[in-house]
């Protein structure tokens, strides 16, 4: 398991916006950062699906989902096993191999209010092809107050006042 600061600067984006929600998050990829955030956070108020193709990541996080049923984990071998066309609320892309993170985004585009995506920066652009995305959504917010950037699309919610 990688180890970094970066791999944290996805969570003022995640604090703000369930601080300004109240319904189901969506984690793809679950993290050292994120899922303890993100559990406690819900914790016994707001159902957490949290899913995961590295058997290392989920193992490390699984017990996280003991004592509490609204927090769900799963171990998936292809990300189109994740069964995430619903509505959410907050949704985080997060997960490996990193070329696929702009397909769940497709994926879902008109069903989550906030899709946050992690690791944005241009420096990474060429890893990542976000840009083939964006065009998908009305909305889009980049929080770069960290040199490894979120950035927040939605279809759902205008973006345009959100301030983190």
């Amino acid at each position: 398991m990688k180890l970094a600061v970066a791999y944290g600067s996805h969570l003022p984006v995640l604090m703000k916006l369930l601080s300004i929600t109240d319904g189901d998050v969506l984690e793809l990829g679950t993290g050292i950062f994120s899922t303890p955030y993100l559990h406690w956070a819900c914790f016994e108020k707001r159902r957490l699906v949290s899913y995961e193709n590295n058997p290392q990541y989920y193992r490390y996080n699984k017990g996280y989902t003991y004592g509490n049923p609204l927090h769900e984990m799963y171990l998936i071998d292809n990300w189109e096993q994740a069964d995430i066309e619903r509505p959410w609320d907050v949704a985080l892309i997060d997960h490996s191999p990193e070329m696929r993170r702009k397909q769940e985004a497709k994926r879902l585009a008109n069903f989550a209010k906030y899709i946050v995506i992690h690791d944005t920066q241009p420096a990474t652009e060429h890893e990542y092809n976000y840009h083939e995305i964006y065009p998908l959504f009305k909305y889009r917010y980049d929080f770069t107050k960290h040199p490894a950037n979120t950035s927040v699309l939605s279809n759902l919610v205008d973006l345009t006042d959100l301030n983190i």
